[in-house]
């Protein structure tokens, strides 16, 4: 008579994991480590430009290196900068509109000081950590 020990197959081990999901290059987020120094200064610079230039630094930089596979950082950042100014100028667009019911001068103070506080704030984060995401921003560049 068989015991139910008998009629067990013996185990085997499991067979070994894939090795973890690691995406092509194209797929990658750039980092500010893939980057140069230089190229982690001028987004540094993107993003400060805001204050006074508003779109038109991060335009001019997104525009000049798009296409280049080696600035993969530098424009994510100066897109980033681009889509938040293109948002600031929208609501800078909508106060002056409200100024005719005389919220519109306060929201417009109100939307400067952001203004400052973020381009700030992205600067000092991008020379730190590498990257930056505003926390609101219509992703209109993309």
């Amino acid at each position: 008579m068989s015991t139910p020990s008998d009629q067990i197959p013996p185990s085997t081990p499991p067979p070994p994991s894939p090795p973890p999901y690691e995406p092509p290059p194209y797929d990658r987020e750039p980092t500010a480590a893939s980057s140069s120094n230089d190229d982690k200064n001028l987004a540094m610079l993107t993003h400060l430009s805001g204050l006074i230039l508003s779109i038109i630094v991060p335009l001019v930089v997104w525009l000049i290196n798009k296409d280049r596979a080696d600035k993969a950082y530098l424009v994510a950042e100066s897109k980033e900068a681009l889509n938040f100014q293109i948002t600031v100028l929208i609501g800078y667009v909508i106060c002056w509109i409200l100024t005719i019911i005389l919220i519109g001068a306060f929201l417009h103070v109100v939307l400067w000081i952001l203004n400052i506080v973020f381009c700030i704030v992205a600067a000092v984060k991008v020379s730190q950590t590498g990257t930056y995401r505003y926390p609101f921003a219509l992703r209109l560049v993309s």
